[in-house]
C-alpha cells in the first residue's frame, strides 16, 4: 500500500514529545555541575567549582527567568519545557568546552567555553521561536539569559577579554540562527503565505490548552466548496422522531480544531435524535473552523422544508463487488447505501466517487444518501481516489445497489432509535456519542444502523460486533463516524485498538435492543441541503502542505551544518584577530 500525504503528516509527530518534569530536570543540573566540580578538584587546577558555577548556576537562571520573559509577550511556554531546554544547553557547552580540553589542555577552556555560550544563545533562540513566540525579536532576551550569567561567570573566571569575545560570538551565532530561521520559514511563506514557526506556535498551544488560534491558519489557506448532503427525517407518533445525515465533508483534522468534532456538534443543532454518518470526503474537505459546522445545521434546517413523507421503505438488501458490500434499503423514493469493504481496509473515500454514485442512483430515486461505513483500518494509508481499482468497485457496487433496490417492493416502516453512552475516552478511541442505533422493520425483516462516534475501528471489530447485533435482527452494519476528536496527534486511534472489543460489546448490544424495543411505525422524507460556500482545507492542500513540511525537514540538517560550520570558522578568525 502507497502512503499518502495523511501517512506522512502523521510521520512528522516522531518529533513530538513531552518534557520531562521540572524537578528531574533540574535534579540532573545539580548533579552534573556537583560531578564537573568533584574532578576539577581532584585535578587541583584553577577551575574548581566551575561546574556549578559556569554550568548549573546560568542554567538555573534561565530556568526562572524564561517563563516571566516569554510571558512578557504574551506567550506561554512551561517549566518543563524551560527546565529542559537549561539542561540541554548545558549538556551542549559541557561536551563542547570540557571535552577537547582532555586533549588539549586547559588553555583552550575560556574560548570553547565562549563559543559554546554562542552556540547554547542561538539554539534557545531557534526553539523559542519554535514553541513560544516566532517573533524573533520578543524571543532574544530569553534566549539570551543562560548565556549572559555565563559571560558574567567567564568574565570574574579568565581575563578580562573573555567578555568582548564572547560577546562577539553571540552576534555571531545569533546571526547564523536567525538565518536559519528565515530559511525554515521561506517554503511555507510562498507556498502558502503563512509563518510556518506561527503555526508550530499555535499547534503546541493546542496541544499544551486546547488553543483553536490554528483554525486562522486554516482559514487563509482554505477554499469555498458546494457540496450536498442527503438527510432522512424519520417522524413518529408515538415516539422520538429521528434524523440520519450524510455530510460529505471531513470530520477533521485533529481534536476540537476545524471540523474534528462535526458529529457531535450537528448532533445537538437539531431538536430530534441525530445520527451523523461518514460521507465520501478525505482530508482535502476537512473544515477550516468549528463555525462551518454552523452552515452545514443551517443548510439541513432548511433542507426539511417542504418535506413530502412516505410511510414505506423496501426490506434491506446486501450487495457486493468485489471488495466493496454495500447495505441497501428503501425509504420512499430515497435510497441509503451503507458502504464496506471490511475485513480489508475501509477508508475515506474521494469526493468524487460519491459524487458519481448519487447521480448515477439520482436516475431511479429522488435521494441518494451514500455512506462510507469507515470501519476497517489495517494501517494509515492513502484515501481511495478515482480511477482506481477500488473506486471502480465502489461504483459498480452502488450500480448494482440501486438496480436490486429500484425493483423491491414497499411495504409500512417501522423505526425504532436508541443512544448509549459509554465509558470510554477520546484517548481511549470514543468520541462524546458513544453509541447509537437506528433500527427498521418492514414485512417483518429488521435491520440495525449501529453508529459509533470513533475514527474507523481496527480490524476484525466490525465482525465481531455484527455477528453479536444479527442475534436481534435480520441485517445490520457498524459504521463510525471518523470523529478525529480522537486524534490529537496521531492518525491512528480506532475503535477496539485500545479497548478490546469484549468491553465494547454490551454497550452496542445494549443500544440494539433499545432500538429494537423502541419500533413503532413511522413515516421518512428525504432531502438534499445545498452546503454553500463551506471553507475547507481545499483541494491537494494537505498533499501541499506535507510535501512542504517534509521538504523543509529534508533540507534543515545540512543547511543547520553549513551555518554551524560557518558560525565556527568566525568564531576561530575573531579569536585570531583578538590575540
Amino acid at each position: 500500500m502507497e502512503s499518502g500525504p495523511d501517512v506522512r503528516v502523521e510521520g512528522l509527530t516522531r518529533y513530538i514529545f513531552s518534557a520531562p518534569s521540572w524537578p528531574r530536570s533540574l535534579a540532573i543540573l545539580i548533579v552534573l555541575g556537583l560531578a564537573i566540580d568533584a574532578a576539577t578538584y581532584r585535578a587541583g587546577n584553577e577551575l574548581f567549582l566551575v561546574g556549578t558555577l559556569g554550568f548549573t548556576i546560568p542554567a538555573l537562571v534561565a530556568f526562572l527567568l524564561t517563563v516571566p520573559l516569554v510571558r512578557v509577550s504574551g506567550k506561554q511556554i512551561t517549566y518543563n519545557r524551560s527546565a529542559l531546554l537549561a539542561l540541554a544547553c548545558t549538556v551542549i557547552t559541557v561536551i563542547l568546552s570540557l571535552s577537547p580540553v582532555l586533549v588539549f589542555g586547559l588553555e583552550l577552556f575560556p574560548t570553547l567555553y565562549a563559543g559554546a555560550l554562542g552556540l547554547i544563545f542561538g539554539l534557545r533562540l531557534l526553539v523559542l521561536v519554535a514553541v513560544a513566540d516566532y517573533r524573533i525579536s520578543r524571543m532574544v532576551l530569553p534566549a539570551f539569559v543562560q548565556s549572559a550569567v555565563g559571560i558574567a561567570v567567564g568574565a570574574w573566571f579568565f581575563t578580562p577579554g573573555f567578555a568582548p569575545y564572547a560577546l562577539l560570538l553571540q552576534g555571531v551565532f545569533g546571526l547564523g540562527f536567525v538565518s536559519l530561521i528565515w530559511l525554515i520559514e521561506r517554503p511555507l511563506k510562498r507556498a502558502f503565505q503563512i509563518s510556518g514557526l506561527n503555526f508550530l506556535n499555535t499547534f503546541i498551544a493546542h496541544l499544551t490548552d486546547g488553543s483553536k488560534k490554528m483554525e486562522d491558519f486554516f482559514r487563509e489557506i482554505g477554499e469555498e466548496v458546494y457540496v450536498p448532503q442527503v438527510s432522512l427525517f424519520f417522524s413518529r407518533d408515538p415516539g422520538e422522531d429521528v434524523l440520519f445525515t450524510v455530510p460529505n465533508v471531513h470530520p477533521g483534522p485533529m481534536g476540537d480544531v476545524g471540523g474534528g468534532n462535526l458529529p457531535w456538534i450537528l448532533h445537538d443543532s437539531f431538536p430530534e435524535e441525530t445520527l451523523v454518518a461518514h460521507g465520501c470526503a478525505t482530508h482535502d474537505f476537512n473544515l477550516v473552523s468549528e463555525s462551518e459546522i454552523t452552515k452545514i445545521g443551517r443548510a439541513v434546517e432548511a433542507s426539511r422544508q417542504g418535506l413530502t413523507f412516505s410511510g414505506t421503505a423496501s426490506r434491506p438488501v446486501r450487495v457486493a463487488s468485489g471488495s466493496v458490500a454495500i447495505l441497501c434499503q428503501r425509504f420512499g423514493d430515497a435510497l441509503l447505501m451503507v458502504s464496506t469493504r471490511s475485513p480489508e481496509r475501509t477508508e475515506d473515500l474521494d469526493y468524487s466517487i460519491g459524487l458519481a454514485i448519487m447521480a448515477e442512483g439520482r436516475c431511479a430515486f429522488s435521494e441518494v444518501a451514500f455512506v462510507d461505513a469507515h470501519n476497517c483500518m489495517t494501517s494509515v494509508g492513502s484515501p481511495v481516489l478515482p480511477a482506481t481499482r477500488i473506486a471502480t468497485e465502489y461504483i459498480a457496487a452502488a450500480r448494482e445497489g440501486v438496480r436490486v433496490a429500484r425493483d423491491l417492493p414497499v411495504e409500512p416502516l417501522a423505526v425504532g432509535v436508541s443512544h448509549v453512552r459509554v465509558p470510554f475516552t477520546r484517548e481511549q478511541g470514543f468520541g462524546s456519542l458513544g453509541v447509537q442505533v437506528l433500527a427498521t422493520e418492514v414485512g417483518g425483516k429488521r435491520a440495525a444502523y449501529v453508529l459509533i462516534d470513533g475514527n474507523n475501528m481496527a480490524q476484525g471489530v466490525r465482525e465481531r460486533l455484527r455477528e453479536v447485533v444479527l442475534d436481534y435482527v435480520d441485517e445490520a452494519e457498524i459504521m463510525t463516524t471518523d470523529t478525529h476528536t480522537v486524534n490529537t496527534i496521531s492518525g491512528k486511534n480506532p475503535v477496539g485498538y485500545v479497548v478490546p472489543v469484549g468491553e465494547i460489546i454490551p454497550y452496542v448490544e445494549q443500544a440494539v435492543r433499545e432500538a429494537v424495543a423502541d419500533l413503532s411505525g413511522a413515516r421518512v422524507g428525504a432531502a438534499t441541503a445545498s452546503c454553500e460556500g463551506i471553507v475547507v482545507f481545499g483541494s491537494q492542500r494537505v498533499s501541499q502542505l506535507a510535501s512542504t513540511v517534509n521538504a523543509m525537514l529534508a533540507f534543515i540538517a545540512p543547511i543547520s551544518f553549513m551555518i554551524l560550520v560557518l558560525a565556527f570558522l568566525l568564531s576561530v578568525f575573531a579569536y585570531l584577530v583578538l590575540q
